[in-house]
This record gives structure tokens, C-alpha cells and sequence, in this order.
């Protein structure tokens, strides 16, 4: 049975500036129990963030149909400076490549690092399948907050229930 995110309570509020701030939240993260709130464990959320931050550098296997690609393209700016909602059900041709297959939280772990080094070593940049070209700070603000929302559902000092 599917949890509504949109209403899980005992989310961690995260802000962060830079890749940096996010590998920090991880590396606290992994120094103890842990547990994750909503549909998604804790290894399937470090996946899911890895991915995209491999797509920005690879480019996308997919492309948002045009009109959310324009609708994107609109609301850019306020992607990159808001916290993203939780709830947001991805559409089917997303969710086959962006919900994750069950992980563990040390291969998760394994992923997400490459990635986030990846991310900070090549000036390489794809444009998003939803928002179009960005920059490679404005992809970082993107990851920020798509961060911001995931890692809001991983709570540390409890086990994985």
C-alpha cells in the first residue's frame, strides 16, 4: 500500500547551497540508524538522487512530452529557488526510469558518491528532460533541492522500519 507523502509527518526541513552541503547531510546520515519515512528506503532514495545527477551529466533516456517541457521552461526559476513538494506522483514513461528498484543504503551510498563526484569534476552538462538547457550552477540548485526534498524523508537515529 502506497503512503501519500504529500502527508507524511516528522520530515526533516533541509536547505541546501551547494553539493557539498548535500554530501555533508549523507555522510552525517550514514554515521548511525536510520529511517526512512514515505514508499522509498533509504538506499532507494541515494539511487534515485544518483540518477538524475548522472542525467544532467549523460543526458536523459527520456524527455518529458513538449508541453511540460514549455511549462518547465516557465516555471524554471521557481524550481530552483523552492523547496519541491512532496507528493508528486511521476507519470509512468518517468517512473519506469526514476523509481528505483530496492537497494541497500551501502550500495545506494556507493552510487550517490560517484555521482556527487562526478557531478563536481565535469563541466559536462545535459539539458534536463523537464526544464531544458541549465547551467552548471543552475543544475546544481536544481539537485539541491530535489536533495532537499528525498533526504527530508530519511530521519537518523532510528532503524530502518
Amino acid at each position: 500500500m502506497s503512503i501519500d507523502t504529500a502527508k507524511v509527518p516528522g520530515r526533516r526541513s533541509l536547505r541546501f547551497q551547494s553539493l557539498d552541503d548535500i554530501l555533508a547531510d549523507v555522510d552525517k546520515l550514514n554515521q548511525g540508524p536510520l529511517r526512512a519515512l514515505g514508499n522509498w528506503s533509504s538506499g532507494q532514495i541515494l539511487v534515485h538522487l544518483a540518477t538524475v545527477m548522472d542525467w544532467c551529466i549523460d543526458g536523459a533516456p527520456m524527455q518529458a512530452p513538449w508541453f511540460v517541457r514549455v511549462m518547465g521552461w516557465f516555471m524554471k526559476n521557481r524550481f530552483l529557488r523552492n523547496p519541491m513538494p512532496a507528493g508528486f506522483a511521476l507519470p509512468e514513461a518517468a517512473a519506469k526510469y526514476l523509481v528505483p528498484k530496492e537497494k541497500t543504503w551501502d550500495d545506494g551510498l556507493r552510487h550517490f558518491r560517484s555521482s556527487i563526484e562526478r557531478m563536481k569534476s565535469s563541466a559536462e552538462r545535459k539539458p534536463s528532460p523537464f526544464l531544458g538547457e541549465l547551467t552548471r550552477d543552475q543544475w546544481d540548485q536544481l539537485h539541491c533541492r530535489h536533495a532537499e526534498l528525498h533526504l527530508s524523508f530519511l530521519i537518523p537515529g532510528q532503524n530502518e522500519g
